[in-house]
């Protein structure tokens, strides 16, 4: 295809690394955005998470005590997940959109925890490790409450192995199908056992008697391995490493694997200490990264969030009803925080742009217009350019432009601006 322009570029580093940019935010070049993104300095504008304790337990055959607790963790669950979204739309860092990344690559669902105290546990491990070292966000995973419920890490114990967590982390964490045997994950299961999660707690508890103290033999090598000796024998694969690296470069770059020269480079960024933050500068400083080829649809959540940045607007000023409207849209185009559909994450790509979540993005994009005073476009002779620079598009299309001059309500002309090939779409 082509290098794209280095606006263009300043847009695509902001998109793949954050959400986009804010409304009437100061111009920069392609190294200053990158320094702002991955500066280790306090995010400013973030909120700080909400205070969530565990609903108290029904008695049994208690329909109503039942019934009470399920409300209190529906309401628990807006909240967290409303104020996650306005961390989105708050930060000036990179960290969100990893911890939005590591969401999906670690994908965990409420809709099993049932506890969004341990989704917050976890949201918080996946934000504190963002940038770091992989290794210290697989080991803090291996043994990760909410996780540990998802994959019925309870269910395991010595004399009676449960292999789902043991298969996932391999398979889907850090090797990939083909690089691991049966009895590797027979024997993982065997290491992991002893952890389990108990309901009043965030906190994985370890019971030694549950724990197989016997020698396992993994990769072929023989040991009284525990959870973190399980994590590191997974990680000291050389096909980690790789794996590692396309899932980063598959969800934030494109869907085209990279060459085997750029793999190896970023393999080589990534190094011994499995840095994380390295191999994403390294990323960001590949020709494709700048190749026009490297498109990707916005995942709905993403594009949301850079919506509600670019028309200025943050979750933690809407009242419960908004809330809820904002979380339903999000539904409707099959993208919930905290709701994965598989522990394989989301769909990418095209798989984003059915009918249905067409109708879903427009009633969201014009909830999310009506909040927003956009009298300059009114007033505006040139609204349909006003509108494109409002979003950060750099140019519409023939046809755009002439389904967009049309409009003259403000806030339709916003919504149907974002609901544009040329904003869906991360160019």
């Amino acid at each position: 295809m082509g290098e794209i322009s280095e606006q263009a570029a300043v847009r695509r580093l902001q998109e793949r690394f954050g959400f986009g940019g804010k409304a009437a935010a100061p111009a920069a070049d392609f190294e200053q955005t990158k320094t702002r993104l991955f500066s280790a300095a306090a995010d400013p504008g973030v909120s700080p998470p909400p205070a969530l304790t565990t609903p108290a337990m029904a008695e049994k055959g208690d329909k109503e005590a039942r019934k009470a607790a399920n409300k209190a963790r529906a309401r628990q669950e807006l909240q967290l997940s409303a104020w996650w979204l306005d961390r989105m739309v708050a930060g000036e860092r990179a960290t969100e959109r990893l911890t939005w990344f590591w969401h999906g690559h670690f994908a965990t669902s409420n809709q099993k925890v049932r506890s969004a105290p341990l989704m917050l546990a976890q949201n918080q491990v996946f934000r504190r490790t963002a940038q770091g070292s992989f290794t210290d966000l697989a080991r803090a995973m291996i043994v990760d409450a909410a996780l540990i419920r998802w994959l019925d890490g309870n269910d395991n114990r010595k004399g009676s192995p449960n292999e789902n967590l043991a298969r996932e982390f391999l398979e889907l964490f850090t090797l990939g199908i083909g690089h691991y045997a049966e009895v590797d994950v027979f024997e993982g299961a065997r290491a992991l056992t002893g952890w389990t999660v108990r309901r009043t707690s965030t906190r994985p508890v370890f019971l030694p008697k549950r724990h197989d103290s016997e020698p396992k033999t993994v990769f072929g090598r023989t040991g009284d391995f525990d959870a973190q000796g399980f994590a590191d024998l997974a990680l000291a694969k050389p096909e980690s490493a790789a794996f590692v690296v396309g899932r980063l470069w598959f969800r934030l770059v494109s869907p085209t694997p990279p060459s085997a020269a750029t793999l190896a480079r970023l393999v080589a960024a990534y190094g011994s200490g499995r840095d994380i933050q390295a191999v994403l500068k390294a990323i960001a400083a590949e020709p494709a990264f700048r190749d026009s080829a490297s498109a990707m649809v916005k995942q709905p959540v993403e594009w949301a969030v850079g919506l509600m940045r670019a028309l200025g607007v943050r979750p933690s000023t809407f009242d419960d009803k908004t809330k809820l409207k904002l979380l339903a849209g999000l539904r409707g185009m099959g993208q919930v925080p905290f709701r994965p559909p598989s522990v394989g994450g989301w769909p990418s790509g095209a798989s984003w742009l059915t009918t249905s979540a067409g109708v879903a993005r427009l009633q969201l994009a014009q909830e999310l217009a009506k909040l927003v005073e956009l009298g300059q476009l009114q007033k505006s002779s040139a609204r349909v350019d006003g509108v494109r620079a409002l979003l950060g598009v750099e140019a519409w299309t023939g046809r755009t432009r002439d389904a967009l001059a049309g409009l003259t309500d403000p806030a339709q002309l916003v919504a149907v601006a974002a609901c544009a090939p040329e904003y869906v779409v991360s160019g």
